[in-house]
């Protein structure tokens, strides 16, 4: 079996591979992100996801390296990893009482073989409204940190989130199901 390359950094995505028990090892990608302008957020997510694993790739010969890039997404436009504490605020304001997408985007590269799989799995999540205090609390604390939209559901957010369409994992950082689908894809 071929080893199994993750190329992120995400302690997030580390924790649902276990989950599954994959066997992996992490390299992550050292690239600047850089989008052609125009794109709709699912090329978007697409496009981060294949500069990731063609980075791990050259790194890795014989692998299998999995490349992902997750997206909040309202009205059509992006929201990525907040800035700073305000810019958290900020996301969170414009997420509470509306409903989203979480769009993540997964490219499975066999190196050996040069058989590349992608997709994009979106999920739809509706924020309550919770107040203006709770909002701040959050938006001060470190988990909004380094997460796309400024909330992660599996954290203390949880308390806002009213409910989900899709796919639970997507949210947190990378479906699983889809995955272990484009993983078969790849090796058949």
């Amino acid at each position: 079996m071929k080893a199994f390359v993750l190329a992120s950094n995400s302690p997030r995505r580390k924790e649902l591979l276990q989950q599954i028990h994959l066997p992996f090892q992490i390299d992550p990608s050292h690239l600047e992100e850089l989008v052609p302008a125009g794109l709709s957020p699912e090329e978007t997510v697409l496009c981060l996801a294949r500069q990731k694993a063609a980075d791990a790739a050259q790194r890795h010969p014989d692998a299998v390296v999995i490349g992902a890039d997750t997206l909040v997404v309202l009205n059509g436009r992006c929201l990525g990893k907040p800035s700073d504490h305000e810019d958290a605020l900020r996301m969170l304001q414009q997420l509470a009482g509306k409903k989203h997408q979480v769009m993540t985007g997964i490219v499975v590269l066999d190196t050996f073989t040069g058989k590349q799989v992608e997709a994009v799995e979106v999920t739809h999540v509706t924020m309550g409204n919770p107040s203006e205090e709770l909002l701040r609390q959050y938006a001060a604390s470190d988990e909004p940190m380094g997460k796309a939209g400024a909330y992660a559901i599996q954290g203390t957010a949880a308390r806002f989130i009213e409910k989900i369409d899709g796919c639970y994992n997507n949210v947190v950082g990378l479906p699983l199901y889809r995955l272990c689908r484009l993983i078969e894809l790849v090796q058949s």
